[in-house]
């Protein structure tokens, strides 16, 4: 897809300022001659390398995260190649400063620290002109959506125009690690308001200062952007990012066949969860059907995980009621059981029956804990998204190893100040034999003269894979089994399989060819069931794949 910007018919300083056109002093002695560009740059024609070596020396002299952040995000405004090249190079050192956890800190400080516009915003203030302003993208073609409404921006809330970070940073590793060209991708913010008041009263906040629209007000919005999207880019792979639970889940299903589309906090986190329930059953030499699972978290990511497990469960060939009982879901109410009157639709599927509850011997019957879970339903899975630090308690997680020799516990919540539990403790508590995996970047642990890694469960393992594949065949749907395929592939790509102490996930550098592995697998799904058409799916995949280098640039 850099054929797309291989001719220009710009003016030289408006090739300067374009990032998918400059090269900055990479530009030839021949595209200076032929683009006018002469005289407006050194002399020295600087290779690729080069420019990454003084790119990195600046890079090093930035001394907080929020610095480095906004060093990179200023390259990837001037330079999207180098930009891309230098964090390819750099991955496992730039990849917490792109995404989580700094990602949190920069939404936090979006109106403060805002320069160049990247993607586009959508303001309910202008809800009547929407056709308009998605003809005002200057884009010829999109392969894929990333939008957002700000309103649970990973743990931190709502942060309404400052959730725009999050679309910005799921895109760039969509062309990082499944080489989706980043001229075809595009962030969105839906601006519908936001309740945060420290919002509204900030002067130099840039959003629109009004609580937020609720019911047919938002629906309708929703829908016209849905509608206008649709009109001009027919083929577009839609990704909704961050919407609050309330929104999530309803988004999802009233789309998901109207459009292709996919709520990655539901599905993303879903499957990157069952890629290290995989691993780790694998790992203990047991079966999926025998496992015991507790969900500390009864939203949109926790219910996500619930339902693709359940499918799985499903496929092991449990029945439905039996795949229903391995689930133990806390939410703020406590376990989620059948005479418990608030919980939603979607926790209702899983509640455990409160007649065999009672049995338990608990403290408070009205409020079940974690620790009365861990000791009476012995779960062999732990799962943390519920963004309450602390919440695997010292108490619960010892009372889980009782009952299991290598409980799998997954404090999944982001950014790292939201994580329920720290693997130092859980390692502590659990003798080092507890199989760990956290939302957010760790560092490794060492327990008893032993350095164990922490794996960093991060849907980045999914989404650009599932993406690619989408993309390659265009699917127009993305289904369950794309997504337990995906986890499938995850999983046997475990370091841990072959070392206890050795991480639960590949490494980050390997991912562009495992994406690759995952896109493949995806197409042929999207082909077996009839949502794409034949082809030559390896070559597909492989036409859609972009590696940021320099291609020559001439004038059209």
């Amino acid at each position: 897809w850099g054929d797309m910007y291989n001719e220009t018919d710009l003016e030289p300083q408006s090739i300067l300022y374009h990032p998918l056109y400059n090269k900055g002093t990479g530009f030839t002695a021949r595209e200076r001659r032929e683009l006018g560009l002469e005289g407006l740059l050194p002399p020295h024609i600087s290779t690729i390398e080069e420019q990454l070596a003084r790119r990195y020396e600046n890079f090093c002299q930035k001394r907080s995260m929020l610095g480095k952040f906004r060093y990179l995000s200023a390259l990837q405004d001037r330079n999207e190649t180098l930009y891309y090249r230098f964090v390819y190079e750099h991955i496992e050192e730039c990849l917490p400063l792109i995404y989580t956890p700094t990602v949190g800190e920069a939404s936090v400080h979006h109106s403060y620290i805002y320069s160049q516009n990247r993607g586009v915003y959508f303001s309910y203030q202008l809800r009547d002109r929407m056709e308009e302003m998605v003809a005002n993208i200057p884009r010829g073609q999109v392969d894929v959506i990333v939008v957002t409404d700000g309103e649970r921006i990973l743990g931190l809330g709502d942060l309404g125009v400052g959730g725009m970070t999050i679309p910005v940073g799921k895109l760039a590793l969509y062309t990082l690690f499944g080489g989706i060209h980043p001229g075809r991708t595009l962030p969105i913010l839906l601006d519908v308001g936001t309740n945060n008041p420290a919002l509204i009263d900030d002067p130099l906040y840039l959003g629109w200062r009004h609580e937020r629209v609720r019911g047919k007000e938002y629906d309708d919005f929703v829908d016209s952007f849905v509608r206008a999207i649709k009109k001009r880019f027919p083929k577009v792979l839609l990704q909704w990012e961050d919407f609050a639970n309330p929104n999530a889940f309803p988004l999802l299903e009233r789309y998901k066949d109207e459009i292709c589309s996919f709520n990655d906090d539901i599905q993303g986190t879903a499957s990157v969860a069952l890629a290290a329930i995989f691993a780790a059953v694998q790992k203990k030499g047991e079966k999926i059907e025998e496992q015991r699972i507790a969900i500390v978290g009864g939203g949109s990511a926790g219910m996500g995980i619930a339902n693709l497990l359940y499918e799985v469960l499903l496929l092991s060939g449990l029945s439905e009621k039996h795949a229903r009982e391995k689930f133990y879901i806390l939410d703020i109410q406590g376990l989620v059981h059948t005479k418990l009157e608030k919980a939603s639709p979607s926790q209702q599927k899983f509640a455990q029956d409160a007649e065999k509850i009672a049995e338990w011997n608990v403290v408070n019957p009205d409020n079940i804990t974690l620790t009365d879970i861990a000791k009476h339903a012995k779960p062999t899975i732990l799962i943390g998204v519920s963004t309450q630090p602390g919440a695997f308690t010292e108490e619960a997680v010892r009372a889980m190893y009782k009952n299991c020799e290598n409980p799998a516990i997954f404090p999944l919540s982001n950014p790292t100040s939201k994580a329920e539990a720290q693997p130092e403790d859980l390692l502590k508590w659990t003798e080092g034999n507890a199989i760990v995996a956290t939302g957010s970047p760790f560092p490794p642990v060492t327990y008893q003269d032993k350095t164990y890694q922490i794996a960093q469960c991060n849907n980045v393992y999914i989404f650009p894979g599932v993406g690619l594949g989408i993309i390659a065949v265009q699917s127009k749907k993305v289904t369950v089994e794309m997504f337990i395929e995906a986890a499938k592939i995850i999983s046997e790509e475990s370091p841990m399989l072959q070392d206890a102490t050795k991480n639960l996930f590949p490494s980050f550098n390997d991912l562009r060819t495992i994406s690759r592995k995952i896109a493949i697998a995806v197409a042929k799904i999207a082909v077996e069931q009839g949502h794409a058409k034949e082809t030559d799916i390896e070559k597909a995949v492989d036409a859609n794949i972009w590696f940021p280098k320099y291609t020559p640039l001439q004038r059209k």
